[in-house]
């Protein structure tokens, strides 16, 4: 006998919707997701598409109607909770556009939990399109199948986040006048964590003192290579990952 084929389908489409999900609902959908559905994956009623809201979990649901512009989405079942989410708030200075977006989305693909852009004396955007970002966060959370969005921060100054820093929470900073090998300082440390990167060019060296004299602070290398910022992120976001995440 022929195998019977998995249900959902690993094609199943999968959405994010900002209102609580719950069992047997009727969810209408319109506008940018109705027309992903009916005009890019030509859904029909009976269609499975994966749903999660940061909040349940994630839930199946089955296209109940099909119109030209709109369809209807009944809730069939409960998938999954909400996935636990690893204590690690990445802290970095905006880049310029295209660039910001990259660091977002890899940032919510490894797991991140928080978010926040940090403003130093280097930094040359100092205007960030928050809707934008969420919007790419929510685009690769989709795509990763990660059930819980990261928070996403309004811009801070460097001085203003040092002074509120929390206590218990160890702070990785790159470093690039030299510092401790990443992974094993990590690895050295566990607990909640944040990781800080700088602009282009780094931070000065006022500022940079600033951040060693916090106690909770850890400079890091990360390797004999020059990284842009948004590959030192994603590469420490990575090494915390490994060593203490969720990988």
């Amino acid at each position: 006998m022929p195998a019977t084929p998995a249900w959902p389908p690993q094609s199943t489409p999968r959405l994010f919707l900002d209102d609580p999900i719950a069992a047997d609902a009727q969810i209408r959908l319109d506008g940018p997701q109705a027309h992903y559905l009916l005009s890019v994956l030509r859904a029909k009623p009976g269609d499975p598409v994966k749903l999660f809201d940061d909040r349940t979990g994630e839930w199946l649901a089955t296209v109940a109607h099909a119109g030209k512009r709109d369809l209807t989405l009944s809730v069939e079942t409960h998938l999954r909770p909400r996935e636990p989410v690893p204590d690690l708030w990445l802290c970095a200075a905006p880049l310029k556009k295209g660039r910001v977006d990259w660091t977002v989305e890899k940032a919510c693909e490894l797991g991140v939990a928080r978010i926040v852009p940090v403003l130093t004396r280097r930094t040359v955007v100092d205007r960030l399109n928050l809707d934008r970002l969420r919007a790419h966060a929510i685009e690769a959370a989709e795509q990763c199948d990660r059930t819980a969005l990261p928070e996403l921060a309004e811009p801070v100054k460097l001085a203003a986040l040092l002074r509120t820093w929390p206590a218990e929470r160890a702070l990785f900073f790159a470093d690039e006048t030299g510092g401790a090998p990443a992974a094993a300082t990590m690895a050295a440390r566990r607990g909640p964590g944040a990781i800080l990167i700088g602009p282009e060019g780094g931070f000065d060296a006022e500022e940079r003192d600033a951040i060693r004299a916090l106690p909770q602070a850890h400079g890091l290398t990360l390797g004999p290579r020059i990284l842009r910022a948004e590959t030192a992120a994603a590469a420490a976001v990575s090494l915390w990952m490994a060593s203490a995440g969720d990988w």
